[in-house]
């Protein structure tokens, strides 16, 4: 497995290097942002530990540019920042984990022995589960990305996971009570239309340009995905 280490300290990055390759890692550092991002995205890494705080370019512009390629690469942010506002900003970003100095080198095996059983776990499933087309509707699980027509449709991250709950369980009527505990880890008040509101804005998106509608409507009683046979 080859680790890439992003990291200005350099003790830190030495010592993580040393216990990385004890423990049987390939492992290269970059002292910089930019030229850790060259390395990330020439390397073929299976692995990535980045710093915040870098010369050059930041560890979460890092983060963000790597999420805008085709790289699967787990992200692990490793930093003395560790307020809640930069956690989230750090997964917002779709970086895998985080980690606050000083930190114990286990903890961070531990973690990053984790990550990598997941990155491989995802890469062992059948291609099917990773890649549905349904009619016209493409949708890469693995770069979340979806496309109608060979049109590209912007999802937010609720959307996302709206569309494929539905796809999930096709033709099966799902209640608003049941898409709310599930996307929104509420219970549903029927006070609110949150529900209809999120239906009707992913209809738009992926039916509103198409003859084929996918998404539709049992009255009184929920929403269902079915396209025709």
């Amino acid at each position: 497995m080859k680790v890439l280490i992003i990291e200005d300290e350099i003790k830190i990055g030495l010592y993580i290097k040393q216990g990385l390759e004890e423990s049987g890692f390939s492992v290269d550092i970059a002292k910089e942002g930019k030229q850790g991002l060259e390395l990330a995205l020439t390397g073929n890494y299976d692995l990535a530990i980045i710093d915040i705080m870098l010369p050059g370019m930041n560890g979460w512009d890092i983060t963000k540019r790597l999420r805008k390629t085709d790289l699967f690469m787990p992200i692990l942010i490793l930093t003395a920042r560790d307020s809640l506002e930069d956690k989230v900003k750090s997964f917002n970003l779709k970086a895998d984990d985080y980690l606050a100095k000083p930190f114990a080198f286990a903890e961070l095996l531990a973690r990053v022995n984790s990550l990598l059983r997941r990155s491989q776990l995802t890469f062992n499933q059948p291609n099917e589960e990773l890649f549905l087309q349904i009619s016209d509707l493409t949708i890469d699980k693995l770069k979340r990305t979806v496309t109608r027509g060979g049109k590209i449709i912007h999802l937010t991250p609720k959307e996302y996971n709206l569309l494929l709950l539905l796809i999930e369980n096709s033709s099966q009527i799902l209640t608003r009570s049941v898409i709310a505990s599930r996307i929104w880890d509420i219970n549903f008040d029927s006070d609110t239309n949150i529900i209809d509101v999120a239906i009707k804005r992913l209809r738009q998106k992926i039916d509103s340009e198409s003859e084929i509608k996918l998404i539709h409507t049992k009255r009184g009683m929920g929403y269902y995905f079915e396209a025709p046979s």
